[in-house]
């Protein structure tokens, strides 16, 4: 009995000392933090606000969180995230890693992997098409990459497979959003879009779309 009680003082220790460094990751380089109480906090792209635990976020049992892969990033990198996705493809030899874009504050954009068991940055590279990309991107929305997490979340409760601003036109007003997977607790595929200037959160139909398109495309071969 003494025994499970350790444990149990031990774990909840774990815990709230995991909360209190995601909180400190998530500062502003300049010392500041943002405040994202609610969905359309007006902060810089990327910028995450005061973080806390929130259980939806967590992965598998020892996985690393998409908020504490985002704040290993940043701690390597100093800067903005503007994707975070899980791969757990071969080509990182069988490990499951967070990917990572970051535009640092060297105005370079940088590729960061983090591994997704231990939280330790595997690598930190400048991006090869550095030339070419957007670097208005990160500036481009109003809220933060924490925030939409939790317009995310607060639609469809589950897990954090893939997070990324979008800033791309769709051929309506080209407004950015953050596009957000969730893997449901029921074990379903969730595709979320998130505002990225008013915080609104709709159902990314233009997948499913693509996915019936695809699906049929298949029956016709």
């Amino acid at each position: 009995m003494k025994r499970n009680t350790a444990i149990a003082a031990l774990t909840a220790a774990v815990l709230v000392g995991g909360g209190l460094a995601t909180t400190a990751a998530f500062a502003d380089s300049d010392g500041t933090r943002t405040d994202d109480s609610t969905a359309s906090a007006g902060t810089a792209a990327g910028r995450t606000g005061a973080g806390q635990a929130v259980t939806e976020k967590t992965g598998k049992a020892g996985r690393t969180t998409v908020d504490e892969a985002v704040g290993a990033a940043l701690k390597a990198v100093p800067g903005t995230v503007t994707e975070a996705e899980l791969d757990d493809d071969d080509d990182d030899g069988g490990r499951t890693v967070w990917e990572l874009d970051v535009y640092g504050a060297d105005k370079v954009w940088h590729d960061v992997t983090v591994d997704a068991g231990s939280g330790k940055v595997l690598s930190d590279r400048e991006d090869d098409d550095n030339g070419d990309r957007d670097r208005h991107a990160p500036r481009s929305a109003a809220v933060s990459l924490d925030a939409a997490l939790k317009a995310a979340l607060g639609a469809q409760p589950g897990t954090v497979t893939s997070v990324d601003l979008d800033d791309d036109d769709d051929g309506r007003r080209g407004a950015p959003r953050w596009d957000v997977d969730i893997t449901g607790k029921d074990g379903k595929q969730h595709e979320l879009r998130v505002d990225a200037k008013s915080g609104k959160v709709t159902a990314d139909h233009d997948d499913d779309h693509d996915d019936d398109s695809d699906d049929r495309d298949g029956d016709d071969d």
